[in-house]
């Protein structure tokens, strides 16, 4: 830190020459240079050399605060890893939860190592980021909070119980801890995000049902799995496998056969309508132009039903569509 050295003149004091003192005798008191006038009277200037700071000494950021506490070695670690050392090193401010050594030492066996490696990056960042929440929160606003949104994305929450606060599973055991563009409170476990439930696509909907064995299997056989799994979307009039068992004996057998693998195609797709058409929207219209090309009837007196088939459960949601479950199969 740089200091500006600043001469400051303390005191000029005056006083009697000591008897017998010649003029001009020069003498020290105190290390202090004392040179007597020729009218007998003795001047003493004493000079003081003082440092004074120019500025308070800088708070350092996040990151550098955390290298030098010496116990956030493996979180240094991961966030120079994660590639977020620039990021906590940037304005923020940042809130960040900071598990010790000991913290990540509690993880299975083996973890923080996995973690570390490149192909982990992705996990490793979303980990750290779940750690910090934006803006500078300090302890007396954290205990006022029941759940605090991260940088991940999820949110924290935060409970104050018999004068111990916690974030999800781990205690706060240091708070406050200023820096330079955010604050750092201490915990003693890692706290990791909740395993996102992504949505199954039409297919995995349709095998995970239990119900639809036979469809799946036609889906299968007719080699339209990675369209029903594809970006879509699409609404899917699904026949169940009491449906497909109306058919004459032998029909589902004799479709499943590859030499008839294009009307098995012709068939499915009779059951597929471009789009994501609730059970409002299927009601609503007269018919529905299918991906097969030709066009089933909507019809909806004695219940809705589409090409004849009774709709018996509706709006079943996908990642990339609807299923509306029928008790037939429709026939183009």
């Amino acid at each position: 830190m740089k200091k500006l050295l600043t001469l400051a003149l303390m005191a000029v004091v005056s006083s009697s020459a000591p008897a017998g003192e010649k003029c001009g005798t020069v003498r020290r008191s105190n290390g202090v240079a004392m040179k007597s006038q020729c009218n007998g009277t003795v001047v003493a200037s004493r000079v003081i050399l003082t440092s004074l700071p120019v500025h308070a000494a800088a708070e350092s950021d996040i990151v550098d605060t955390a290298v030098k506490a010496g116990s956030f070695k493996t979180l240094v670690a991961a966030v120079k890893a994660a590639g977020l050392v620039e990021t906590l090193k940037g304005k923020g401010p940042f809130t960040v939860f900071a598990p010790t050594d000991e913290a990540f030492a509690k993880l299975p066996k083996g973890t923080v190592e996995d973690l570390l490696k490149p192909e982990n990056k992705a996990k490793l960042v979303a980990i750290l980021t779940y750690h910090v929440v934006a803006g500078k929160v300090m302890a007396a606003d954290v205990v006022k909070l029941k759940s605090a949104k991260t940088v991940q994305g999820q949110e924290v929450a935060i409970t104050v119980a018999k004068g111990t606060v916690s974030i999800d599973n781990a205690k706060v055991v240091k708070t406050d801890i200023g820096c330079s563009n955010g604050v750092i409170h201490v915990i003693d476990s890692v706290i990791l995000p909740k395993a996102e439930e992504k949505t199954p696509d039409i297919v995995d909907t349709a095998v995970a049902a239990g119900s639809f064995k036979t469809l799946v299997a036609a889906v299968q056989a007719a080699g339209l799995v990675e369209t029903l799994k594809g970006k879509g979307p699409f609404t899917v009039f699904a026949p169940t496998d009491e449906a497909f068992a109306k058919l004459p004996k032998g029909t589902v057998e004799d479709l499943l056969k590859p030499e008839n693998k294009d009307k098995l195609v012709a068939i499915l797709t009779y059951h597929v309508v471009p789009g994501k058409l609730k059970a409002a929207d299927v009601v609503a219209a007269k018919e529905l132009k299918t991906v097969n090309g030709k066009s089933a009837a909507i019809t909806t007196e004695g219940g809705p039903k589409i090409a004849g088939a009774s709709i018996i459960k509706t709006d079943i949601e996908t990642s990339n569509g609807v299923i509306h479950v029928i008790d037939s199969v429709i026939l183009p």
